[in-house]
This record gives C-alpha cells, sequence and structure tokens, in this order.
C-alpha cells in the first residue's frame, strides 16, 4: 500500500509542477476553440459601413447593447449621445482585441480580467435588457440536471478558463512568456 501511494504522489507532485505551464496554455486553447469566434462573429455585427465602420456602428449594434433605449427613441440612432456612441464602439473594439490578446497571450492577465468584466456585463444586459428573466430555459439554474442554460451556466463555464488566466498567466506558449525572457 506504501508503494502505491508513494508512486501516486510522485505522479501527482509532477503534475503539479506541470500544471502552472499547461493549464494556461489549455485554458487559452478552450477559450480560443470555443468563444474566439462567437466574439469575432458578434463583433462584426456591429460594424457599420467602410474601413472605419467601427467609429459608426450599426443599429443593431446599439440595440444589441442598449435595447432599452433603442426602443424608447424608436431604433434612432440619432437621439443617442456620445455615451452611448461610445460604450457601443468601445464594446465592439472589446469583441475583437480581448479575444485576439487572450488566444496570443499578451497582457493575458489582464485580458482575461477585462473579458470575465466584458461577459459579467453582456450577462446583465441579456438579463435585464433582453428580458433573460422571462426565459427559464435561456437563464438556466446552477445545481440542477440540466446543463445548457445560455447565461448561468455556460457563461460560468466561459469565465472559468479566464479565471485560470488571471491567476497563472498565459503559459509556456505565449507573448507574455517571449516578452519576460526577452527582459530578463
Amino acid at each position: 500500500m506504501n508503494t502505491l501511494l508513494s508512486k501516486y504522489n510522485s505522479v501527482s507532485g509532477s503534475l503539479a509542477l506541470s500544471a502552472q505551464d499547461v493549464l494556461p496554455t489549455l485554458a487559452r486553447f478552450v477559450f480560443g476553440a470555443v468563444l474566439l469566434l462567437y466574439f469575432w462573429m458578434s463583433g462584426l455585427t456591429k460594424l457599420g459601413e467602410g474601413v472605419f465602420g467601427f467609429l459608426k456602428p450599426s443599429t443593431g449594434a446599439y440595440a444589441q447593447i442598449f435595447p432599452k433605449v433603442m426602443e424608447a427613441v424608436v431604433y434612432d440612432t440619432s437621439q443617442l449621445g456620445w455615451f452611448h456612441w461610445a460604450v457601443v464602439v468601445g464594446g465592439t473594439l472589446a469583441e475583437f482585441v480581448l479575444p485576439l490578446l487572450i488566444v496570443i497571450g499578451l497582457f493575458t492577465r489582464l485580458a482575461a480580467l477585462s473579458m470575465i468584466g466584458f461577459i459579467i456585463v453582456q450577462s446583465l444586459t441579456d438579463l435585464f435588457g433582453h428580458g433573460g428573466f422571462d426565459h427559464p430555459d435561456t437563464l438556466g439554474a446552477w445545481f440542477d440536471h440540466v446543463a445548457d442554460g445560455a447565461i448561468l451556466d455556460q457563461r460560468l463555464l466561459w469565465v472559468f478558463p479566464l479565471c485560470t488566466l488571471v491567476m497563472l498567466g498565459g503559459g509556456w506558449l505565449s507573448v507574455d512568456r517571449l516578452f519576460n525572457r526577452s527582459s530578463s
């Protein structure tokens, strides 16, 4: 029995040592495989016409981010102020820049923390702005037998690899690691 426990402890110790390098790289891979294109495609729906379309967001961008305000102004974006424009432009840019930074591992901790904040704001907008509370299947519930609620279940799973990145950084295969090695 002691031999078995000794082997188990040896393997566990080796896994623990490699976890700080492997887990962040795996977390970045999972984020890229599952969420990179989700956020980029969402960002594309918000772009206006032309090369500088991100500076003149689509009406749909305002409707996605400020649904109740847009309804109140009958979807006339000219009635909105600079604050609404700044939030929509910032949110649109975040959907492109933050996932890219995470996948390549540049400013990983800051990008992951910002992405967590983005997902929280996105979820609150879905709950309060788009009426997510009125749709129990979309809302979901923790500690139930159904694991596919879009907001509570899925977004919790989205945030988990990001928490790993906030705590451990980008891992061994990241731009952050290259910068850290070249500065030492």
